[in-house]
């Protein structure tokens, strides 16, 4: 284990010596990293980097690993106060439970609702997430302050929907071009947070909207980000309403493009996947949010294959990097994998590389942060390796993807900064927020009226068990005369 404590992590730069640093090239022992003014300035050989670097002191991190910090390229910040509220639901409950739930948020609700979620993140090894936009009636610089404060990387969306999808009216598209364009502006030299535009679904657009977000987002450097073929009802309604499925209807008004982050795509033709391919458009692959709400599973390996660019989201699902890329890797195997007798499955690699560098590729940030390496921002994670789940160790990426857990970070560093020691932010009161959004919530909750089609698990057991009583109670028992 590592003697170094918090205060020693907190210098202006930093020479750190893990046992083992998790490079583009693949794990490398004897390597050290240069932390300075929030990039790595230096990665190499230890005896190179401490003869190149006299002036900084060496800070052995004994039984470590130095790995990039887990990308989120799909998260919904303002709905952390939901949580199991939409647990066993069926699918589009965007209707009845989220939209209606950030409705009743206001600026203080908002504001702890968000960094409630990304401390959550931070938690799970997190250190940049892409949040699609909230629906909570506050200014978005909200959300931008929250994730500020508890000190995580943000690809933030502004919502620029101009027609109603069931859970508003239509707005004047001259209106929500403008607000993007001023959206984009804002936060140009901001450290953490990129602005990025989205549009809920692809009907919630006009035509013209969606080509035109698509023009902005390329010539800012950023994304729009759109849920595309998650459910089957709205590709259905996509076809009722366009003659063509959400991925092609993108593709026919100009929206499709390096630009586009397509959530979840999980309802694909080989037509479809083409066009994906074809035109550079960039998916996040959810597949916690696959199992939990009960659409498809967004075919990855096939991404793979085909030179997609995608990464993996949580959808608001829960913060845990560690826990997503094994659901990564469990849900192709369980889908495609075992019907066609691929026993490698995309192998760790894969899954642990699309958790960093190719989720941060997605959400636009490519080429800046995702990987360890000089000139990239210095967003990673220490990982204790001294723990039964990975002695002894063989194939590191995929023991990290099957085994490892979030209990195991030790530091999260985000843009040179120790965000995170021992899962609490060492300079500002996590439990202080937990307590006051067990506060907020239930008033926020109160005020939502949200429907849930399904009890909760407790209410439920307590039906399943009247049930049994009364069908037990009307059976004939041994020796009743009928």
């Amino acid at each position: 284990m590592t003697d170094v404590t918090p205060d020693r992590l907190r210098d202006d730069a930093l020479l750190l010596v893990p046992d083992v640093t998790l490079t583009p090239d693949g794990p490398l022992e004897r390597h050290a990293v240069v932390v300075r003014d929030g990039v790595f300035r230096d990665v190499g050989p230890v005896e190179r980097i401490v003869r190149t670097h006299p002036s900084l002191t060496p800070l052995r991190l004994s039984g470590h690993a130095l790995m990039p910090g887990f990308v989120d390229a799909h998260h919904h910040l303002t709905q952390s106060f939901g949580g199991a509220l939409a647990f066993g639901e069926p699918s589009e409950i965007f209707r009845r439970v989220w939209v209606p739930l950030e409705r009743a948020l206001d600026e203080e609700s908002a504001y702890v609702a968000a960094k409630l979620a990304a401390l959550e993140s931070l938690r799970g090894g997190f250190t940049t997430v892409a949040e699609s936009g909230t629906r909570a009636a506050v200014d978005v610089d909200v959300v931008a302050s929250a994730v500020r404060d508890a000190g995580i990387r943000c690809v933030l969306g502004l919502v620029c929907n101009d027609v109603s999808d069931g859970t508003g009216a239509d707005a004047d598209p001259q209106t929500v071009l403008a607000g993007a364009e001023k959206h984009l502006a804002r936060y140009g030299d901001d450290d953490l947070v990129r602005p990025s535009l989205a549009v809920s679904v692809p009907e919630a657009a006009t035509a013209h909207t969606l080509a035109a977000t698509a023009r902005l987002a390329a010539d800012a450097g950023t994304v729009v980000q759109i849920h595309a073929n998650e459910h089957l009802v709205a590709v259905e309604r996509s076809l009722v309403r366009h003659g063509l499925r959400p991925l092609e209807y993108l593709h026919h008004v100009g929206a499709l493009g390096p630009q586009l982050l397509a959530a979840h795509a999980t309802l694909l033709t080989p037509a479809e996947v083409t066009l994906l391919a074809d035109s550079g458009t960039a998916v996040s692959y959810n597949p916690v949010a696959s199992a939990w709400k009960g659409n498809a599973v967004a075919p990855a390996t096939a991404f793979a294959e085909r030179g997609i660019r995608f990464g993996l989201g949580t959808d608001g699902t829960r913060g845990d990097g560690f826990r997503l890329t094994d659901a990564a890797e469990f849900a192709q195997r369980l889908t495609y994998g075992l019907a066609s007798g691929d026993s490698s499955c995309g192998a760790g690699w894969t899954w642990w590389e699309r958790a960093t560098a190719g989720g941060a590729d997605a959400v636009g940030l490519g080429r800046h942060t995702g990987r360890i390496a000089p000139g990239a921002a210095a967003d990673f994670l220490l990982v204790d390796l001294d723990r039964p789940e990975m002695r002894p160790s063989w194939d590191l990426p995929w023991e990290l993807v099957r085994r490892g857990n979030r209990d195991q970070l030790t530091a999260v560093f985000v843009a040179g900064r120790l965000r995170l020691w021992r899962g609490w932010p060492p300079d500002w009161d996590g439990p202080a927020l937990v307590r006051r959004a067990a506060e907020l919530a239930p008033h926020v909750v109160r005020r939502a009226g949200v429907t849930r089609a399904h009890p909760t698990s407790v209410a439920a057991r307590q039906r399943t068990a009247a049930h049994a009583e009364g069908t037990a109670g009307a059976m004939p028992r041994p020796g009743d005369r009928r």
